[in-house]
């Protein structure tokens, strides 16, 4: 079973790095659930971090794969941290499992790419703007919005005190469309503007008169790098239905990430004003 809280990036560096030492010996996956005593989707569940790292489990496993001490002696320093609940357990009450994985990647994610059809970027949101989205678009109660507001407040922290890349692109549409009334909305246009002085941040608006690009009628999308090659990039696609769809296979994310180059490239620049009637932002 996946821990509650999701997988750590340490975690699934660690769970890469036992698949690779197990394939470079040319253990299979029968053998080494030999050595384990357990079943071979045992194996697989240590190797896609869907369960916890135990210490004896690991040290059978790399002595299975006759890795030499010096190589070995990192993995196991390194359990300890992996094995520990990422930050974002605290919150995993209010949480979708597929929130914990994606928060899981973007917690040590290097360069962040959103794009959203129709509303404001999440990681871009003011308190009031997500606390009026929610309070139109859920059903939770207070107690339970109050802590996902907590949430978001401590992804935006921990994004830019790490000095993550953030890019965001979306429609000048999401500025017209009022989100707790004026107030609100001049609140979020002006973090916007303020947007231009962050120096890991990139906000592009597409204007509402401009032609089709290659995310019109995209579902919103982010695209996750972490510094790590264990850990290949992640496209996060939220379809209609509330279904998420968390993509890992190198040809689709590659597909994602040409579609967002593109619209990017045909989006106005950065630093251009912002469409008439929302305000200017952006930064190279």
């Amino acid at each position: 079973m996946r821990p509650r809280s999701g997988p750590t990036v340490q975690h699934r560096v660690l769970a890469s790095r036992l698949r690779t030492l197990r394939e470079r010996a040319g253990v299979s996956l029968q053998a080494a659930a030999v050595a384990l005593g357990a079943h071979p989707a045992t194996v697989r569940r240590i190797e896609r971090a869907e369960t916890g790292l135990d210490a004896r489990q690991v040290r059978v496993l790399l002595d299975r794969y006759a890795v030499s001490p010096a190589e070995a002696e990192p993995i196991m320093a390194g359990l300890a941290a992996a094995s520990l609940p990422g930050w974002w357990h605290q919150w995993r009450d209010v949480m979708e499992p597929w929130q914990q994985e994606v928060i899981g990647i973007e917690s040590s994610a290097a360069v962040v790419r959103t794009w959203h059809p129709a509303l404001v970027p999440e990681l871009l949101r003011t308190p009031a703007y997500e606390a009026a989205l929610c309070r139109a678009l859920s059903a939770h109660a207070a107690p339970r919005r109050d802590r996902h507001l907590e949430l978001l407040a401590e992804r935006q922290r921990r994004l830019e005190e790490r000095g993550a890349a953030l890019w965001a692109l979306f429609p000048a549409a999401a500025l017209r469309t009022s989100v707790g009334g004026p107030a609100v909305m001049a609140e979020q246009r002006a973090v916007l503007e303020e947007a231009a002085h962050r120096q890991h941040l990139t906000v592009q608006v597409v204007p509402l008169d401009f032609p089709p690009h290659p995310m019109t009628g995209v579902p919103p999308l982010h695209l996750l790098r972490v510094p790590a090659p264990e850990i290949g990039d992640r496209a996060v696609l939220e379809t209609p239905g509330s279904r998420v769809d968390i993509i890992d296979e190198p040809a689709a994310v590659m597909d994602y990430r040409i579609r967002l180059d593109a619209a990017c490239a045909a989006a106005p620049h950065p630093g251009s004003p912002l469409p008439k009637g929302t305000g200017s932002t952006g930064n190279p």
